[in-house]
């Protein structure tokens, strides 16, 4: 089997509704669908990560220009040999972001190329399966004017809540005064409704205001404190980690096991969260679980792609090894962002849903996906 071709589909969308997270407002959806052809009829689905604020055109340039001659005429199994081969021949100039995404963006198809190819899951691939299920956490309370939404944000939790989530993400990073009160509002709001509570600044801070805000939402118990810092900012996210009492999280910005090695040596997290569209696909996400394991540190994915980042994200989910073996181990839980997305909503016949808060993994060849060409064509940039 060889690789023939490979086809880009640069998505966007305006959004009739724009709404902010800490570093600025999203006007628009956007991803970057590839599909990978083969001469055996086989074709593979893979998507780059469109950061919030980030073209879908420029990891589509690095897949045209720089990725697609790399790869055409290989055979498509051979996924951790075009994995080296595409990263090598991109690293003076790549190593992090949009170039790391378009790399991710190839081996998901590949991988899910493998899985039609041998008549199983990704997940089978990937080692088997340690769940069949997953919980889903509710990803959302973003804000549609700015500060002093808390009572509208406190409804959005009774909203997730009615359908049927135990897990929510709070958005946070809008000033701490804002952030505590919102905090509180959302805390009176499910007080004895049984739901675990995570933040996320998405770097918003400081060390020293990190860390404040850390002390002051201690008594919510939170499962873990997302992105308190920048990316870069290892040493600051080591000592946000010694000051504060909640598990910090991260890693969605950060890429490959070069990266992660880094990132995990420093001591800088108790939960890493690489994303599958932006890490550099599965063959990198194997990677940093090998380290995560060895640093006693869960692995928990960032998902917020479209339909086909849900559905990878789910093959990887299921083979995410827990770090701290025990009868009751903690398990990893899946984000369900549940902001509007039509290329999550459409983009797919059957995309990923939650029901009472759990979600089957899918046991359908490769990433389980049947891609709607009509979506596609609707939200193509030209």
């Amino acid at each position: 089997m060889k690789i023939t071709d490979i086809r880009i589909h640069p998505l966007r969308t305006p959004l009739e509704t724009p709404f902010a997270f800490s570093q600025g407002w999203v006007r628009h959806r956007s991803s970057t669908i590839v599909e990978v052809i083969t001469d055996d009829g086989i074709t593979g689905w893979g998507e780059a990560f469109a950061q919030g604020l980030e073209p879908p055109q420029i990891a589509a340039a690095v897949i045209d220009s720089a990725l697609k001659p790399l790869v055409i005429g290989a055979d498509p199994l051979d996924t951790e040999v075009l994995w080296h081969r595409m990263y090598h021949a991109t690293r003076d100039y790549g190593r992090k972001g949009s170039v790391t995404a378009a790399i991710s963006a190839i081996d998901l198809a590949l991988w899910d190329i493998a899985g039609k190819a041998h008549g199983v899951p990704v997940h089978k691939l990937l080692g088997g399966a340690f769940r069949t299920k997953v919980q889903a956490y509710a990803t959302g309370f973003y804000r549609i004017s700015g500060q002093g939404e808390a009572a509208r944000l406190a409804d959005e939790a009774l909203a997730h809540h009615a359908a049927g989530f135990r897990a929510m993400k709070v958005k946070l990073g809008y000033g701490l005064r804002d952030d505590i009160a919102v905090m509180a509002a959302i805390g009176r709001a499910i007080e004895g409704k049984g739901i675990t509570l995570m933040v996320d600044t998405n770097h918003a801070y400081g060390v020293g205001d990190a860390i404040r805000l850390g002390h002051a939402l201690a008594e919510y118990n939170l499962r873990w404190y997302e992105e308190p810092v920048a990316p870069e900012h290892i040493a600051g996210y080591r000592e946000v980690r010694s000051r504060v009492t909640m598990p910090v999280a991260g890693g969605e910005n950060e890429h490959t096991l070069y990266g992660f090695r880094d990132f995990l040596g420093a001591g800088a997290v108790d939960i890493a969260q690489p994303d599958l569209c932006s890490v550099g696909g599965f063959t990198a996400c194997r990677h940093v679980m090998a380290l995560t394991q060895a640093h006693g540190v869960q692995v928990n994915p960032h998902v917020w792609g479209s339909a086909i980042a849900q559905a990878a994200s789910l093959q990887l989910i299921a083979a995410v090894p827990v770090a701290h073996h025990s009868v009751f181990a903690e398990e990893p839980i899946f984000e369900y962002d549940r902001s509007s997305h039509p290329f999550r909503q459409h983009l797919v016949r059957e995309p990923a849903a939650q029901v009472e808060g759990w979600i089957d993994i899918p046991t359908r060849p490769g990433l389980g996906v049947e891609v709607d060409r009509a979506v596609l064509n609707r939200y193509r940039v030209s």
